[in-house]
């Protein structure tokens, strides 16, 4: 089982709530530490903030390069020929961070797995494959695993919140479109947003995001 080293931060005392969130190929946890003092949430709504490093692996449409990766990709076509076996091994990895916060004493309606890019592709593969229901799955610029499980599972009712840039130049926007259009097909309702920015992040984005959290997250241990 692939182990992650993490950074984690907190909001508020004994947090009662989690969001783990993966960052894109290429970076590390480090890449969204900054967006929890941006999102501005109330204090006491005590959240843990956890930001996983991706395991370093050979990237075929780098030539191989080494970097942080969720998975392989080996061609432009990230939608097409995808690299399963790493989808599911990183997705286990996430499934076990989940655990390890619930053996903490949250519960699972109480933590939001989110992630950008191929974060996002890993959010929405192990959060709708997820045992017990979550709080929600948050996916930034990004598109739906083909292998992903879809139907009846614990999560079919989970909040889903996706999001695009309209000038989107490394995830297409129709990629993201089409994803979210197969997962409301398949009877998930799906918040979508987009936005005129490139493969990144704006200010009405984290807004945006703020909001949606606090309503996955409502103020109390309930």
């Amino acid at each position: 089982m692939l182990k992650l080293e993490t950074i984690e931060l907190e909001i508020g005392e004994n947090p009662h709530a989690a969001v783990i969130w993966l960052h894109g190929l290429g970076a590390n946890g480090h890449d969204f530490v900054p967006i929890v003092q941006q999102l501005k949430l109330p204090a006491d709504l005590s959240i843990r903030f956890i930001f996983p490093h991706a395991p370093v692996r050979p990237i075929t449409i780098n030539q191989g390069l080494e970097m942080p990766g969720w998975y392989d990709i080996s061609n432009m076509s990230i939608v097409g020929k995808e690299d399963v076996d790493g989808m599911l091994e990183s997705s286990q990895a996430i499934h076990q961070l989940c655990e390890q916060q619930e053996e903490q004493g949250i519960d699972s309606t109480r933590i939001i797995v989110a992630g950008f890019s191929q974060g996002g592709a890993i959010a929405l593969h192990c959060g709708l494959d997820y045992p017990r229901p979550l709080a929600g799955i948050m996916a930034l610029s990004t598109y739906l695993p083909r292998c992903a499980v879809l139907g009846a599972t614990a999560n079919h009712a989970v909040p889903l919140f996706m999001a695009h840039g309209l000038q989107d130049d490394v995830v297409a926007l129709s990629y993201g479109k089409s994803s979210c259009d197969r997962l409301q097909t398949a009877g998930y309702t799906v918040s979508w947003h987009e936005y005129p920015m490139p493969h990144s992040v704006c200010m009405k984005e984290i807004e945006d995001i703020q909001n949606w959290l606090l309503l996955c997250l409502p103020n109390s241990q309930a």
